[in-house]
């Protein structure tokens, strides 16, 4: 049966697309055209994988939007000081 594993789009190259998977950091190849139009790179996917064939890719939209509120919450923190510590 078909799996959905978590990966992230590390960087594009000509027409291929370097993927990097959660699970145990493994890099692969695919070729572009099978992401999904928009798909940039540091965005989180979900990619169907059916034994070693990948039949589609969607975007994990959830996950990237995480991903961006944490990044946005750190960039608040470093604005506002709180990342220095307080002396007394």
């Amino acid at each position: 049966g078909a799996m959905m594993i978590k990966a992230t789009i590390d960087r594009f190259e000509e027409n291929m697309v370097v993927l990097i998977f959660e699970q145990g950091n493994a890099r692969r190849d695919v070729p572009r055209e099978l992401l999904p139009a928009g798909a940039r790179e540091g965005q989180h996917v979900l990619v169907d994988l059916d034994g070693e064939q990948i039949s589609k890719i969607v975007l994990d939209e959830d996950e990237t939007t995480q991903a961006r509120e944490r990044i946005q919450a750190k960039l608040e923190r470093l604005r506002r000081g709180e990342h220095r510590k307080k002396t007394v």
